[in-house]
């Protein structure tokens, strides 16, 4: 079977998932591979995601490395099996690699938490704020700006599509106070999260400028848990390119950061209690202010 010479993501995790157990067992490749009949360096080239893995080998593999996590193990068997093909497949070679790689992520979790500081998160952005976004960059970039935009909505679809998720936003009061977009999409977009803020699956919430003991988390990051912290990832956005972390360290310390900026956010936009809560600061009331300073 010939090389694979592009590599996604989900088949860097699936590899790396793979190398880790090896270790963990305490087998050498040689010895790792003899259990499934393949070579060392076959077994290498599976670990570095240049070649995939059959099932039934990956089964047997599991069973030799004492895996008895059933749950890490079914989820782990979709990780390999995927053909990673979805709505995302249709912009390939349209968009930057990393945003099908977003895409994909996205779409296998159960849980997500975002965090960001500058700009609304992506998947909440309205077409006419992320035209603002894409348009207003500095450096040239080969890919359709009105494309991008289109790519940036078709994910938005996980907020209500029928999979079982959760999400978390934490979002910094500079992102809302930004108007590079203009004052009439910024009030648009204002709104449009307090009407995402509705779906009993979501909970946003703002940093204010005033929290406490909170040095400005300028990095912006997103944890997807697909149902097993084992497999969960934290992506790092960057503007020319993300960074995916997966060891079980790096996550929980992601994890942890973010309890700790939602512990210190405002309450969550809550819109059938606000009008009963007009004595205590609320991210919901935080962001009325905001639209109110954007009509005078």
């Amino acid at each position: 079977m010939a090389l694979r010479t592009q590599i996604s993501e989900r088949q860097r995790r699936f590899g790396a998932e793979l190398r880790r157990l090896r270790e963990a067992a305490g087998l050498a490749v040689k010895d790792a591979g003899a259990l499934i009949g393949i070579a060392g360096p076959q077994l290498s080239h599976i670990e570095a995601a240049r070649t995939a893995l059959d099932s039934e080998r990956l089964a047997t593999l599991l069973d030799g490395y004492g895996c008895t996590d059933e749950t890490y193990a079914a989820l782990l068997r979709a990780l390999g099996a995927s053909d990673g093909k979805g709505w995302w497949t249709e912009f390939k070679g349209k968009v930057p690699p990393l945003a099908l790689d977003l895409a994909e992520a996205e779409d296998r979790s159960v849980r997500l938490h975002s965090y960001d500081s500058l700009y609304i998160p992506g998947v909440l952005q309205l077409p006419d704020y992320a035209k603002a976004i894409y348009e207003g960059g500095h450096a040239r970039s080969p890919w359709e700006p009105q494309t991008q935009v289109r790519f940036r909505s078709g994910r938005q679809r996980i907020l209500a599509d029928d999979k079982p998720r959760q999400f978390k936003f934490v979002i910094h009061e500079a992102a809302l106070r930004m108007r590079f977009a203009g004052d009439t999409v910024m009030r648009s977009q204002l709104l449009h999260l307090i009407e995402v803020a509705e779906l009993p699956n979501v909970s946003i919430q703002v940093l204010p400028f005033t929290a406490p003991r909170h040095a400005p988390l300028s990095a912006s990051f997103l944890f997807c848990d697909p149902g097993c912290l084992e497999l969960s990832t934290v992506i790092l956005s960057g503007p020319k390119r993300s960074e995916y972390l997966g060891d079980p360290v790096d996550v929980d310390a992601y994890v942890q950061k973010f309890q700790q900026l939602s512990e210190l956010s405002l309450p969550p936009v809550d819109c059938n209690g606000a009008l009963r809560k007009l004595d205590t600061r609320d991210s919901w009331g935080l962001i009325h202010h905001l639209l109110y300073e954007l009509q005078t």
